[in-house]
């Protein structure tokens, strides 16, 4: 079925990600897209029965208020304005519209029925896929995270063996995490999938970079470089499968947002990228996704598992990768995972890891002094990954984490707990 959707225009507002939920906690689906969209893509969406301009701080660009296309305006489409004087909508509002309001325009002037679920959402991406795939195949870049899991679900759903799953290790995974993802997709799930152990190509492409964006671009564009010569060894691959979700896209910048942090599979892809695009996840906050994975029958266990970022373990061993520092990192994460896990919080705590900084501070071992790295845990809650707040660990649970981590794990003499919530600070640290 169909769903109805409600199309927002990025005009400079700062509450895009708000309004979109909104709607769809209405049981109307809502999309994000740029102000400069044209009548014909907007045509092309589908089941588009209206238009909402939201204005806000950042829609002076330039020294020009931005503005849709004129033609937009004669569309035909239901169109009101949130804080963008400028616009010639017919309805305009100073601020976010209330309940009463907003359900007056889409359920009113729009006429949009209230068919939003997974159930629908699912059947309309696999169509989708089937429309823009055709008889050809499907490359995915494999990590094993969330977002990945259930594309790789969807795309199983709509293609089947026209999929080929590409699991890289690039040095930079959680302890046993390859093993895992061949497991569970390979053995499991009969996914057609090729396993790439490199190691040494990304650590080496890495040597020396220090730059948190450099890294991930180097991350991202050698990934896409590895998947160019896995296809080359095989037939028919037009296309780049990615679990690109919405908070990627925003917190890479759009032209009336600023950007928080590139992500590989945003701002790391080279300008000269052989495939095409399949991302039927990327208008789904990190919430929908799981949902989308329950829906498309994953296990639990899969889709309640530890977010991972795409660069993985390069994001978390701060400044330029040591081998040391990149082995302290994994250690210390799979302790803090086994700990949380005994202590039931891996059920509780949405996302948890440590870093291992590029500095060193004065300890004492064997009453000796010693200069070593200080491992600094982080555990944080939210619902969409747009904003999120720190988990108050018992004591007792950090003291436990706290000697493994000194016992453990070699070249550390100092455990720190991370009080940020974000904002200011980011889920990551770089």
């Amino acid at each position: 079925m169909k769903q109805d959707m409600i199309v927002i225009l990025d005009m400079g507002g700062t509450n895009n990600t708000v309004l979109a939920r909104q709607i769809r906690s209405l049981g109307v689906y809502s999309e994000i897209h740029p102000h400069d969209i044209t009548v014909d893509e907007i045509h092309a969406l589908e089941n588009v029965k209206g238009i909402i301009l939201n204005g806000g701080e950042n829609r002076i660009v330039d020294g020009q208020a931005v503005d849709v296309r004129a033609e937009l305006y004669e569309s035909g489409y239901p169109m009101i304005s949130v804080d963008h004087p400028t616009s010639r909508c017919e309805k305009q509002y100073e601020n976010l519209p209330d309940d009463e309001r907003l359900k007056e325009f889409v359920f009113g002037q729009c006429g949009a029925e209230p068919n939003w679920n997974m159930k629908n959402f699912v059947e309309d991406q696999a169509e989708l896929i089937r429309r823009q795939v055709g008889g050809r195949k499907v490359l995915l870049a494999l990590s094993g995270g969330v977002d990945s899991s259930v594309v790789a679900a969807l795309l199983l759903k709509a293609i089947g063996q026209q999929l080929v799953c590409v699991h890289v290790n690039h040095g930079l995974m959680r302890k046993n995490e390859s093993e895992s993802v061949v497991e569970v997709f390979k053995n499991q799930l009969h996914a057609n999938l090729v396993y790439v152990d490199a190691t040494e190509r990304f650590l080496g492409k890495l040597a020396g970079v220090a730059d948190p964006e450099e890294k991930r671009k180097i991350i991202g564009g050698e990934f896409i470089r590895v998947f160019e010569e896995e296809a080359r060894k095989l037939d028919g691959i037009d296309f780049l499968g990615q679990g690109t979700i919405y908070p990627d896209i925003i917190e890479s910048g759009t032209k009336t947002a600023k950007m928080v942090k590139s992500h590989h599979n945003v701002g790391g892809l080279p300008e000269d990228l052989q495939f095409e695009l399949v991302e039927p996840l990327k208008q789904l906050f990190k919430d929908e996704v799981r949902a989308c994975g329950i829906e498309l029958g994953l296990p639990a266990h899969m889709v309640y598992r530890q977010p991972f970022p795409g660069p993985g373990l390069g994001v978390r061993c701060l400044g330029a990768i040591t081998r040391d520092r990149l082995e302290a990192v994994r250690e210390s994460d799979a302790i803090l995972r086994e700990e949380f896990e005994k202590a039931g919080l891996d059920k509780k705590v949405w996302q948890y890891f440590t870093v291992v900084p590029d500095f060193k501070s004065v300890g004492m071992k064997n009453h000796e002094r010693c200069f070593e790295y200080m491992v600094i845990v982080r555990a944080i809650n939210t619902i969409d990954a747009m904003t999120a707040d720190v988990e108050k660990v018992d004591w007792e649970v950090l003291d436990k984490i706290t000697k493994r981590i000194l016992e453990e794990v070699g070249n550390v003499n100092r455990v720190c707990y991370d009080m940020s919530p974000k904002p200011p600070a980011t889920i990551e640290f770089e």
